[in-house]
């Protein structure tokens, strides 16, 4: 029994890679379409820089690049399609898609949504940019580094030490840049969607949390999904 769970253990990594991988690629082939030089594509840039922190082989790269700057014959074309609703219980919820069919990827969220409600929900999140870092050397101070780099505000993270920067979208690259200068190692940096007013998990009863984490496990596993943003709190 030991044996199979350790497989079973190792096939989902495998899997949970795959799926990361699957997204980090499309990512790079809608970025590439502004250009295959990461020096003059600032997206591109942030999106090699994240499949390489991801150890995603050079040859899965560079096919990713060719790909979305339509180098050789197989060129492909991905559509960014923002589908909106609420979760269980009235949490709001944005999914960011990257498709190459939207007449698939519609009625499969419409199906996601079945235990929750599509509807529209934009005007109670901020679209903004977001970095994840954490201190590349002791003492950094994330209240500093935020005012001196452009950045709006700042939030802890989930892990020890890291900190969420927020920043307008078009400051995004510029703060990321910044960052490093004043003792912050940049982990991701993306435009994204920030609730503004989220649910706090905490008041919601043990079930009703259950249902809201498998709500939103179901839409991440869709292939078709590049972010979830959620309007929760702990």
């Amino acid at each position: 029994m030991g044996a199979q769970w350790k497989a079973k253990g190792k096939a989902l990594v495998a899997d949970a890679k795959g799926r990361l991988f699957g997204k980090l690629v499309k990512e790079i082939i809608v970025a590439a379409r502004a250009g295959a030089d990461p020096a003059g594509n600032s997206r591109l840039r942030l999106a090699i820089e994240a499949a390489r922190k991801a150890s995603m082989p050079k040859d899965t790269l560079e096919r990713a690049v060719k790909k979305g700057s339509g180098v050789g014959g197989d060129a492909v074309n991905y559509e960014r399609v923002i589908y909106e609703g609420f979760a269980p219980h009235q949490v709001p919820v944005m999914v960011e898609c990257l498709t190459d069919n939207v007449n698939r990827t519609a009625p499969e969220m419409r199906v996601c949504f079945r235990k929750g409600q599509m509807s529209a929900v934009a005007w109670d999140f901020d679209h903004v940019g977001m970095i994840e870092g954490e201190p590349a050397q002791p003492g950094a101070d994330a209240e500093l580094a935020a005012i001196e780099a452009g950045a709006q505000d700042f939030e802890p993270g989930e892990e020890d030490g890291q900190t969420l920067f927020l920043t307008d979208p078009t400051d995004l690259d510029a703060v990321a840049k910044a960052l490093p200068e004043f003792g912050f190692k940049v982990l991701s940096a993306k435009l994204g969607y920030k609730a503004r007013n989220p649910v706090s998990m905490a008041s919601l009863p043990p079930e009703a949390q259950e249902e809201v984490q498998a709500f939103l496990a179901g839409i991440e596993n869709n292939d078709d999904v590049q972010n979830v943003f959620v309007g929760l709190v702990d």
